[in-house]
């Protein structure tokens, strides 16, 4: 059972960092898997399809809710989805498993003019130069492109040398697929290359050290940048900027990224190409957030809507 901690940590940091879950969430996911350890009494690495199913009509049969039961097993899918796609376990006794199906809440997203007051603090948040160039295009890069965080902070620098207008990332599943580089977005990726690099040289020349392969790097242990470091960033940025912090996170800058290029026309396929999301049905669920978006916009201003300030 050692190993099952282990695992667990991998999942809860990568949901915590990646995708800005509140602690309340990230301590029910873990809740959960300790349940589902303890009730199979085996390690999650020799879980069976078998065993999932066992537990999951012990849940029936003990009368736990629907809620319960999709929610758990949302969770254990998640958490064999996430291990196989890092390559930390080779099958997924999950893929198979469904259950009772719970309406999913709408991704949280910004709009335009929250994405640009983070982008104002960004730039001008730092004690140094160094700093604030680095944080301008942290976040110009992330809004232009969509990548998910833990695609950015341990990007190459060899994949952005050129002054490229896109860039080669490599997904999940060590899937590769170019995004897209925004005017701005290269402007700050220019400056920021001019200082990081003038760094660098100094770590060779005075302290013997070499020089990092990655884009944005730091003393972690990983050589780059955290999703944690970033996920307390731009909480300190959304604080300052005004923008409701519960709202932001590293994974809400990439549902606005979608968001903002369904609104404006672009085809749901190229969104679906740009996330590198491997099924069109994950992609789909931002016509729902526009869609709601424009009826809220209805629903405020339309004379008839009972809401209107015409009344």
């Amino acid at each position: 059972m050692k190993n099952n901690q282990a695992l667990i940590e991998n999942f809860l940091e990568a949901k915590f960092g990646e995708e800005g879950l509140s602690e309340n969430t990230i301590l029910a996911y873990s809740r959960d898997l300790e349940q589902i350890c303890k009730k199979v009494g085996k390690s999650l690495v020799d879980v069976s399809q078998s065993d999932l199913e066992q537990y999951f009509i012990y849940l029936k049969n003990s009368g736990h809710s629907k809620s319960t039961t999709a929610r758990r097993l949302s969770t254990i899918k998640q958490f064999y989805k996430f291990h196989v796609e890092k390559g930390f376990l080779s099958t997924d006794p999950t893929a198979q498993l469904t259950g009772p199906r719970s309406s999913k809440p709408l991704p949280k997203t910004l709009s335009v003019g929250e994405v640009e007051a983070l982008l104002q603090v960004a730039k001008n948040h730092g004690g140094t130069e160094y700093e604030r160039v680095r944080n301008r295009c942290l976040m110009e890069i992330l809004y232009a492109s969509g990548m998910r965080i833990s695609e950015l902070m341990s990007l190459p620098v060899s994949s952005v040398r050129g002054n490229p207008e896109m860039i080669l990332v490599k997904g999940k599943g060590s899937k590769e697929r170019l995004v897209p580089l925004s005017p701005s977005a290269i402007e700050a990726l220019f400056d920021w290359l001019k200082l990081r690099d003038q760094k660098e040289d100094l770590r060779l020349n005075k302290m013997g050290k070499k020089r990092s392969k990655f884009l944005f790097p730091s003393s972690s242990k990983q050589g780059h940048l955290t999703r944690n470091w970033f996920f307390n960033k731009i909480k300190e940025w959304a604080l300052i900027s005004g923008v409701k912090s519960e709202n932001v996170s590293p994974h809400t800058i990439r549902h606005a990224f979608a968001t903002h290029l369904l609104s404006n026309g672009a085809d749901l396929r190229v969104i679906q190409t740009l996330l590198g999301h491997s099924d069109i049905t994950t992609t789909e669920i931002y016509t729902h957030i526009v869609n709601e978006k424009l009826k809220d916009t209805l629903d405020d201003h339309h004379p008839l809507s009972g809401k209107s300030k015409l009344n």
